[in-house]
Formats: structure tokens, C-alpha cells, sequence
């Protein structure tokens, strides 16, 4: 069993929804609630902007890549600039989470 918690993935005016993965019903982050109609598109609107390669933990992850100031996600940079993702990955592995949870312990936001 995993120890990481996932969290709906949904987005909101830049709401990240702070209910389980795969609830049912509106979404919600504190008081504002939305249907899926109503959210944000997959699209990071970090994308495209400028960035560098995050400082490495001791295993040397995030292996180059830069963290997305909106969606705090690690993306493969293109040119200085952060590739072209979504808010979040659907297939990101326990193991890629918890560097992430590490990484931001040991660095910061």
C-alpha cells in the first residue's frame, strides 16, 4: 500500500479540487464548488513560460527537469523554456510523487 495521497485532479480559476481521487459528485477547494463542465482545461498555462533545471536531489531526480510555478509538476524544459504539459499526470507513478514531496521538503516552493 501506498503512502502517498491522491487527490482529484480537477482545477478551478487555478482551484486545485481537495477531494479524493475519483469522488463522486461537484468538486470542491474550501467553499467553491464546480462541476466538470466548468473546469479549467487540462492545458498547464505554465507552459511555454521560462525556466531551469531544479537542483538535483542525492539520486540526481528531477534528472534535469524544471518545476512548472503553476501546477507544480517537474517538465522536461525545450529551449529554456517549460515543455508543453497538462496541470497534472494521470500515470504518475508513487515513486515520482514522493520525489516531488521530497524535493519540495529539501528545497522549497
Amino acid at each position: 500500500m501506498s503512502d502517498v495521497v491522491r487527490f482529484c485532479r480537477s482545477r478551478s480559476a487555478g482551484r486545485r479540487c481537495t477531494r479524493p481521487l475519483d469522488h463522486p459528485g461537484l468538486h470542491r477547494h474550501r467553499t467553491i464548488m464546480w462541476t466538470d463542465a466548468a473546469a479549467d482545461a487540462a492545458g498547464c498555462p505554465g507552459s511555454g513560460r521560462p525556466g531551469e533545471p531544479a537542483a538535483p536531489l542525492d539520486d540526481g531526480w528531477p534528472q534535469g527537469r524544471a518545476l512548472c510555478p503553476v501546477c507544480h509538476r517537474f517538465v522536461p524544459l525545450e529551449g529554456g523554456l517549460l515543455a508543453e504539459h497538462t496541470t497534472s499526470d494521470e500515470g504518475e507513478t508513487d515513486a515520482e510523487a514522493s520525489h516531488r514531496r521530497d524535493w519540495l521538503n529539501t528545497h522549497g516552493w
